[in-house]
């Protein structure tokens, strides 16, 4: 489009100096005209936008604590569950058993007639299948009472019985309540009562038992890697015949003994797989019969020597029990307390240190 400009506009655009009205006026326009070209620029300006980087913040690391029970990295909510104590049977029907594996720390010793038998603890772990479960005795009672723990069984030995009661023991005896456990259809009876670990922390919760005071055993903080030649590879305790004696295999690559009785694998029915502990201990501690003459009686309270696998090396140390209700102590050559690697820990007492044999 073309303007027409009037005759003598060069005239009249032309400035005075000083400067008068016309001339203010003037600037006042080409101030305006290049603040909106300016504006006009920076809108229309076509380089790339800025980039902005956003910053995502790194998920908050996962808080865990040592189990009271194992040692391990767990929630800080399991410690606030109850310890659950099952007595597991190791007859030959009840062979192989469930849950076992998933025990925090287990205690074996004969019942009666060289038979062995298990307490099993449970608190990090709640396997929804565990036994077959048999009767109580006086000395897994005890065992027990170190951990504040619910006690599971069926029945028991006369001592055990009347000791749950002295004693003040958390029971759980399916005798009362039926209602927890159930039998299967297998096995044949007695080697068929089973239950859950939720089924007994519900029982557990209906009587008040819903948490557990107690020391655990004294753990390392982490278990490090082994750096030394392994000097007890293959352990040997004879407990009291080739049905019941037990052999451990040291695995390097696991850090932990794959455990066989019987000659062959120890397998838990739960995973088909073979149990192994990361720390085997064998308690040195007076063994006999009770006075019918039938049951077994270990002498479970005060001190004795121990023989400590872990690691892949054997210390030979002592234990020390002073009560009930008061946890196993370890200590090294020298008397200094002994401290456990994180794991399931699994404990034999034997009437003498000579049931005790192991190699490099």
């Amino acid at each position: 489009m073309n303007f027409a400009l009037p005759p003598g506009w060069r005239q009249k655009l032309t400035l005075r100096w000083p400067p008068g009205r016309k001339e203010y006026i003037v600037a006042a326009v080409v101030v305006v005209s290049g603040a909106g070209g300016a504006s006009w620029l920076i809108l229309h300006h076509t380089s790339a936008p800025a980039t902005h980087v956003q910053k995502i913040a790194k998920p908050a690391a996962p808080k865990t604590v040592a189990s009271n029970l194992t040692g391990l990295q767990v929630d800080p909510a399991v410690n606030l569950r109850p310890v659950t104590a099952v007595m597991i049977e190791n007859s030959q029907d009840a062979r192989p058993q469930s849950g076992l594996s998933e025990a925090g720390v287990v205690f074996e010793a004969i019942a009666e007639g060289g038979i062995t038998r298990f307490l099993a603890l449970f608190q990090d772990n709640i396997p929804g299948n565990v036994g077959p479960i048999r009767s109580a005795r006086p000395y897994y009672v005890q065992w027990a009472l170190g951990f504040d723990a619910g006690y599971a069984h069926v029945g028991g030995s006369p001592e055990a019985l009347a000791d749950v009661k002295a004693w003040g023991v958390k029971d759980l005896d399916q005798f009362a309540n039926a209602g927890a456990y159930h039998r299967v259809g297998s096995r044949p009876a007695p080697h068929n009562v089973y239950t859950g670990i939720p089924n007994l922390n519900q029982l557990e919760a209906n009587k008040g038992y819903v948490n557990s005071t107690y020391t655990g055993f004294a753990r390392k903080p982490r278990e490090l890697p082994v750096r030394t030649p392994p000097t007890a590879k293959s352990i040997n305790f004879n407990i009291s015949g080739a049905l019941y004696n037990v052999h451990y295999d040291y695995d390097a690559a696991a850090n932990s003994y794959a455990r066989s009785e019987a000659g062959g694998p120890h397998i838990d029915a739960n995973t088909n797989l073979q149990i192994k502990p990361k720390v085997v201990i064998a308690l040195i501690m007076s063994y006999g019969l009770e006075a019918d003459d039938h049951h077994s009686a270990y002498g479970t309270i005060g001190n004795g020597q121990a023989f400590i696998f872990q690691n892949g090396k054997v210390t030979v140390g002592g234990w020390a029990k002073t009560a009930n209700n008061v946890q196993f102590t370890f200590t090294d050559e020298t008397g200094k307390p002994l401290l456990l690697i994180p794991g399931q820990t699994w404990l034999t007492a034997l009437g003498s240190a000579p049931s005790v044999s192991y190699a490099p």
